[in-house]
């Protein structure tokens, strides 16, 4: 009898397990959270820990709630976590710290530079874009050329049409307005001749204008004397409209273009450093990350130097304000002359030698960066 309840008691377990579980009523059943990966979904080898021994894959499974997968992402690009906070306080407070133990082997601490950049560097140039797309022309100032080119443009059908209702009023009401004011004189200011004017010769053939006559320097009439500056001319005026009526759309998307610029100057600014401490047989590796670093620093010491100057400028203007926001650029300057010393170790003397040398020279790079750029963008479609 020991026997056989035995082998009932295990049969009744075995059809218990393999039994589906019933859903009661007004009750929720639970998911259980699903196992961890025992072999790895690449290379198939049996897992030991969070990543694969053999090829390196996360045992990552991305059959999960949206949520979950965005906290991944997160995570794996900006690092929210400690050493994330901890990299942007060295990096305001002491930008050369970063670089120093980067290049010493202390890497996990903080984030890489390239990360640290590329979030600098789109907050950066989100904010430049939306000041430049914020930049509006005023009506009153346009003359007449201006407003027939901003006419001619609410043809375009990208335009939303209480966009073109709202131009179209105000180009009327300044075009109403601005012809009675310079053809209507009033009598009690009538124009008497003048004995000495009377008798001479009209100021176009003797006299200076009131602007100022320029002689021959200036011949605002000349054609372009090649086709390179026909074809230039009119990519301008494509660009910027016949009077510069469409200047702001241009100069916003000059700013548009300045992130890729900056990109491209970096390892410019590394073969500079590259340049002025060849002898110190550093690799240029070694640059870039100080390049990374310190243009991550500039980025976010000028977002912050500006928030400051708009809330001393709100709150207490005047003279002392002033005195503060300049305290700040000069800081600013310290900063950058300090990380320049303290990555490269050199004396005062060649310090301050190589960082007006080289602040000069990536001036001249970043000079015919900017030329390069508007050029591409009055060039480009």
């Amino acid at each position: 009898m020991d026997d056989q309840s035995h082998i009932v008691a295990a049969e009744a377990a075995v059809t218990a397990v393999l039994e589906p579980p019933r859903r009661r009523l007004f009750s929720r059943r639970r998911k259980a959270h699903p196992p961890p990966l025992p072999y790895c979904e690449n290379c198939g080898a049996p897992m030991a820990g969070p990543f694969c021994a053999q090829c390196g894959q996360a045992a990552v499974d991305y059959r999960r709630s949206f949520r979950h997968i965005i906290v991944d992402v997160l995570d794996s690009f900006l690092s929210w976590d400690s050493k994330f906070f901890a990299t942007i306080g060295w990096l305001i407070a002491r930008p050369w710290h970063l670089t120093n133990q980067f290049l010493a082997g202390r890497r996990v601490r903080y984030v890489h530079p390239l990360r640290v950049y590329l979030l600098a560097s789109i907050l950066f140039f989100f904010v430049v874009n939306y000041w430049a797309k914020s930049i509006h022309a005023d009506p009153s100032k346009l003359s007449a050329g201006d407003r027939a080119d901003i006419a001619a443009e609410l043809n375009d059908p990208d335009i939303p049409p209480v966009a073109k209702a709202g131009i179209r009023r105000a180009l009327d009401a300044k075009a109403g307005t601005q012809p009675e004011a310079q053809t209507s004189p009033s009598p009690q200011t009538a124009v008497t001749p003048q004995p000495s004017v009377i008798g001479s010769p009209p100021p176009s053939v003797t006299s200076p204008s009131p602007v100022g006559d320029f002689g021959p320097l200036v011949q605002l009439d000349k054609p372009p004397s090649d086709k390179f500056e026909k074809w230039l001319e009119q990519r301008a005026k494509e660009k910027m409209g016949e009077h510069g009526s469409k200047m702001a759309l241009f100069i916003a998307t000059l700013f548009s273009n300045l992130p890729y610029m900056m990109l491209c100057c970096i390892p410019l600014f590394a073969l500079v450093l590259k340049v002025l401490y060849v002898r110190k047989r550093v690799f240029y590796i070694d640059h870039l990350v100080y390049a990374l670093h310190i243009h991550s620093f500039a980025y976010l010491a000028i977002m912050l130097i500006v928030l400051i100057t708009l809330g001393l400028n709100r709150s207490i203007p005047g003279a002392f304000a002033g005195w503060i926001i300049a305290a700040l650029w000069i800081t600013f300057a310290a900063q950058i002359f300090l990380s320049i010393r303290r990555v490269y170790r050199q004396g005062w003397f060649f310090t301050v030698f190589k960082f007006f040398l080289g602040g000069f020279a990536y001036f001249v790079v970043l000079t015919v960066a900017l030329a390069v750029t508007f050029f591409i963008t009055i060039a480009l479609p």
